[in-house]
């Protein structure tokens, strides 16, 4: 339940005090009766309207992003261009990036304005798998694989990765899959196996693919299917 004033100052762009004049004048209504009390509790359930024109919460908003490179997964950066920077929509304050990618790295980014739904994709514990194609510096050997699914040391880390499978596209080129997402993870991982990561793209979070669609740069909303996929 919330406060009348707070509802429709969070359902528009209306300040709170703008609202209590509207109700002070009138020009409110729940079920179809005058509002006079701007501190009267709702649920939303009612039909509120203002000059006679319907107002709702707005719905939790949900977004994928062909990251480019070089644009960074941040809210605000003085240096460079941002991955919200990329998404024209309205209350653009209110998104958050759920999971990031460097600044190098391309691909499939998250974005939504629910932080439940946010960390429910992001918990350590979600066991979330996120698909990446790798492009190598060097041949890749015929122990990778095994290596990468009894879980590969990092440097600086007290506890080796959680198993990781991939898949070969050719000799320098392949799928890996993770379920975490400790710093630099996928270029440590291959720098312990003695290569390095010339390109990363992810193309898949969970059951979310990235549309092939997408341009760099470009973004859609997700599907009601591809939302309750992170469950």
């Amino acid at each position: 339940m919330l406060r009348l004033d707070k509802y429709i100052s969070n359902a528009t762009d209306l300040s709170r005090s703008e609202v209590k004049r509207y109700i002070k004048f009138g020009d409110v209504t729940i079920d179809d009766q005058p509002a006079t009390n701007p501190a009267q509790k709702v649920s939303g359930t009612e039909s509120i309207c203002i000059d006679g024109s319907a107002i709702h919460l707005p719905q939790s908003r949900y977004f994928m992003l062909n990251k480019p490179v070089g644009v960074v997964s941040a809210t605000k950066d003085n240096n460079n261009t941002t991955a919200l920077d990329l998404i024209y929509e309205h209350r653009s304050a209110e998104l958050q990036i759920a999971g990031r990618l460097d600044i190098d790295t391309t691909g499939l980014l998250l974005v939504t304005d629910d932080g439940q739904w946010n960390h429910r994709l992001t918990s350590p514990r979600s066991d979330c798998q996120k698909i990446y194609r790798v492009t190598l510096g060097i041949p890749i050997t015929a122990d990778y694989q095994q290596k990468l699914a009894n879980g590969v040391w990092l440097e600086g880390e007290k506890h080796p990765c959680l198993p990781a499978t991939m898949d070969i596209i050719d000799d320098r080129t392949v799928l890996l899959s993770i379920a975490e997402g400790k710093y630099h993870q996928v270029k440590r991982m291959f720098a312990a196996l003695g290569n390095h990561v010339e390109a990363l793209h992810r193309t898949q979070v969970g059951g979310i693919v990235l549309d092939p669609l997408l341009e760099p740069g470009d973004y859609r909303a997700l599907t009601e299917e591809e939302v309750a996929s992170i469950l």
